[in-house]
C-alpha cells in the first residue's frame, strides 16, 4: 500500500467535536448501519434549517429510502443529486456525505448553496446495505463491515436503469423526475488492477467520445472534469479516467474506452439528456483516502455546478432538443487504440501458481509509469429511428416503464389498425440467467403487416426529448430493450397445432398448386439431412406456411409506425 497524506485530511474534525461523523470517530475503520447513519442525520437535520430529510419510496424488505436536501433561502434553484451505496458495499459517498452536510450546515460552507440545493441520497441500496459482514468486499481496503452489492432481490441496482425491475430504481428514477437535476453524481468504488490514481472517474463525453448529448458532454468534459481534477491534486489526491482494464492480470495490455450503455447510470444520463458523473474511488487505497477524495469532488462539483448552472441548464435544454435520427444497437472493439496516455501505475510481477496452475499477478506498491494505449469501440450496427412505437394495451409492464421514465405517449381510446413494420424472431435461445431475467437472443426479421391495437394502447413518439431513451427500450434490435431482457415470453409459446393426418393432403395440394413451394420444400430436404428425417419438422413446415398456422407466434408486438420516406 503506497503512504499518503494531503490537505484534505484537514477536512476530518477533531475527537472531541460533537458533530463528528461515525466514521471520522473510528478513525476511518468502520462505517455506520442503516439505524445510525439515520439517527446522525436526524440530529443534524434538527440542528440546521437548511436542511430537510424527505422520502422517496421503500426497498423490497420495505426500508425507508430518503434523501437529504441542503437549500438556502426560498428561492427555486437547480438541484444536484448525489447518490451513495447503489452497491452497498461501496460506501465511500455516504461518510464522504455526511462530513460535507455538517460543513455545510454548521461550519460554513453554505455558500455552496447559493447557487444550487444538494440532494443527497446517502444509502441507495439499503437492503444490500444491512447484508453487511467483514467478509463482503474482498478486494477493498476497509471499512471493516461493509454492505453486499446486490438488493434483497439479488438485482445490480446500476444494471436496472432502464428495465427498472427493482422498487429501488422506481423510486429513484421518481426521484429524478421529481427533481429534474442538472447534475447527477453515481458514487461507486471500483476493483481490478492496482495503479497510483486513488480518484476516478467517467462520464459520456470523456474526450469528445461517444455522448449522445454532446453539449452536456461537452460541459462535463472541458469545464467539469479540469476544474475537478485541480481541486483534487491541490488536496492531495491523484485523479484519472475510470480504469477498466483489457486484461486485469496483464495491465500493460492497455485500457478500455468503451460506450455508456443505458443500463448504467452513466448510459441511461447520456439518453436522458441528464448530465451523470459515474465516481469510482480505488478499493485498494485506504478508507480514509477514499472518504476525502470523494469529499472533495463532490464539493467541487456543487461549487462549480452553483456558478455555472446557466451555462449547465443551457447544455441540457440544447440536447434535449435534438431529435437523433438513429440509434447505435452493436459495437466492435476496434484493434487500435484510439490515444495513449501517460499512466501512472504500480509495479507488479507474475508468479507461477501451485494453486491456480497458472502465472499470477503480485503488485509491489512501487510507483511506475508508461504509456498506456486506450482501445474503444466503433459502431458496427446502426437502426433508423420510426415516427413511433405503438404498445398493445395488454403489455402493461411495458407502459408502467414508459410511465417510471416519464417517456411522453398517446393512449388511444378506440381500437385502430394500423399497417406497420414489425419484427419476428427465429431460432431464438435463451442465455444464462442474469439480472432476474433469462435473456433471449434471436434472428430478427422485419415484415410489413396490418396490426390491430386495441382500446388502451398507447403510441410512443420519437420526437420528444425522451426519444432515444424510448429506442433503447422499445427498438427490438437494442440490447438493452425489453425484447432482449426477454419481457414477452408468451410469443415465444405455440398455443394451436394440426395433426398430421390433416397436414399430410393439405400439404400435397399446397405443393400441386404452388411449383416454387414443392421446389423450396425439395431443396429443403436436399440441404438439410436433420430436417429430412425429422417428420414433424417436415409437417411442421407446410403448417407454417398454411392459413392456419399462429400469425402472433414469435412476433413482437410492439410496432414502429414508419417515417414517410422510410416507407
Amino acid at each position: 500500500m503506497l503512504p499518503w497524506s494531503g490537505r484534505s485530511e484537514a477536512l476530518v474534525v477533531a475527537a472531541n467535536d460533537p458533530w463528528i461523523t461515525p466514521a471520522e470517530r473510528t478513525g476511518f475503520a468502520e462505517t455506520p448501519d442503516y439505524a445510525a447513519t439515520r439517527a446522525w442525520l436526524d440530529r443534524l437535520v434538527k440542528a440546521s434549517p437548511l436542511l430537510s430529510i424527505e422520502s422517496f419510496g421503500r426497498t423490497a424488505e420495505g426500508r425507508e429510502l430518503y434523501a437529504v436536501r441542503a437549500r438556502k433561502g426560498s428561492g427555486a434553484k437547480p438541484v444536484v443529486l448525489v447518490q451513495a451505496g447503489i452497491h452497498a458495499g461501496e460506501i465511500d459517498g455516504k461518510d464522504a456525505g455526511l462530513m460535507l452536510l455538517r460543513d455545510i450546515a454548521l461550519r460554513g460552507k453554505d455558500r455552496l448553496l447559493d447557487g444550487v440545493d444538494l440532494v443527497f441520497v446517502p444509502i441507495f441500496n439499503a437492503d444490500g446495505h444491512e447484508r453487511s459482514s467483514a467478509w463482503s468486499r474482498p478486494n477493498q481496503r476497509g471499512p471493516a463491515s461493509q454492505g453486499w452489492r446486490t438488493t434483497a432481490q439479488n438485482l445490480n441496482l446500476n444494471r436496472d436503469y432502464l428495465k427498472a425491475d427493482s422498487p429501488e430504481m422506481g423510486a429513484m428514477l421518481g426521484l429524478i423526475r421529481r427533481l429534474d437535476p442538472v447534475l447527477y453524481l453515481d458514487l461507486h468504488v471500483t476493483d481490478g488492477t492496482d495503479y497510483q490514481y486513488d480518484i476516478t472517474y467517467a462520464f459520456a463525453g470523456w474526450r469528445g467520445l461517444y455522448a449522445t448529448a454532446p453539449a452536456i458532454g461537452r460541459w462535463l468534459d472541458q469545464r467539469l472534469r479540469p476544474a475537478v481534477d485541480a481541486a483534487l491534486v491541490r488536496h492531495g489526491h491523484v485523479p484519472g479516467y475510470y480504469v477498466s482494464a483489457v486484461d486485469n492480470r496483464d495491465p500493460a495490455r492497455g485500457i478500455l474506452h468503451d460506450p455508456e450503455s443505458p443500463r448504467y447510470s452513466t448510459g441511461y444520463g447520456d439518453f436522458r439528456r441528464l448530465p451523470t458523473v459515474l465516481v469510482e474511488t480505488h478499493s485498494l487505497k485506504p478508507y480514509r483516502q477514499r472518504v476525502l477524495g470523494t469529499y472533495v469532488l463532490v464539493e467541487e462539483a456543487l461549487r462549480l455546478a452553483g456558478t455555472e448552472s446557466a451555462a449547465l441548464r443551457d447544455a441540457i435544454a440544447s440536447d434535449r432538443q435534438q431529435r437523433p435520427a438513429e440509434l447505435v444497437v452493436r459495437w466492435q472493439r476496434l484493434t487500435d487504440p484510439i490515444y495513449t496516455v501517460d499512466f501512472k501505475g504500480i509495479a507488479h510481477q507474475m508468479f507461477p501458481s501451485p494453486i491456480s496452475g497458472r502465472d499470477e499477478v503480485r503488485w509491489l506498491g512501487r510507483p511506475v509509469s508508461l504509456k498506456m494505449p486506450v482501445f474503444g469501440e466503433a459502431p458496427a450496427q446502426s437502426v433508423r429511428l420510426p415516427a413511433a412505437w405503438w404498445v398493445p394495451a395488454h403489455a402493461d409492464k411495458v407502459i408502467e416503464r414508459l410511465d417510471l421514465h416519464g417517456i411522453a405517449y398517446e393512449r388511444i381510446a378506440a381500437p385502430r389498425t394500423l399497417r406497420l413494420d414489425m419484427v419476428r424472431l427465429s431460432g431464438p435461445k435463451f442465455r444464462s440467467a442474469n439480472e432476474g431475467h433469462v435473456p433471449l437472443d434471436a434472428r430478427l426479421t422485419h415484415e410489413q403487416r396490418e396490426e390491430r391495437y386495441p382500446a388502451g394502447s398507447v403510441r410512443v413518439p420519437a420526437d420528444q426529448p425522451l426519444g432515444l431513451l424510448a429506442a433503447a427500450l422499445l427498438e427490438p434490435e437494442s440490447p438493452d430493450s425489453l425484447l432482449a431482457w426477454n419481457y414477452f415470453p408468451e410469443i415465444l409459446q405455440r398455443t394451436e397445432y394440426m395433426e398430421g393426418y390433416v397436414i399430410e393432403p393439405m400439404a400435397e395440394r399446397m405443393m400441386a398448386a404452388d411449383p416454387a413451394l414443392r421446389a423450396a420444400f425439395e431443396t429443403r430436404l436436399r440441404m438439410d439431412p436433420a430436417f429430412a428425417s425429422d417428420p414433424e419438422a417436415r409437417l411442421g413446415w407446410f403448417y407454417e406456411r398454411s392459413p392456419y398456422a399462429d400469425a402472433r407466434y414469435l412476433l413482437y408486438p410492439v410496432g414502429r409506425e414508419l417515417l414517410p420516406d422510410s416507407r
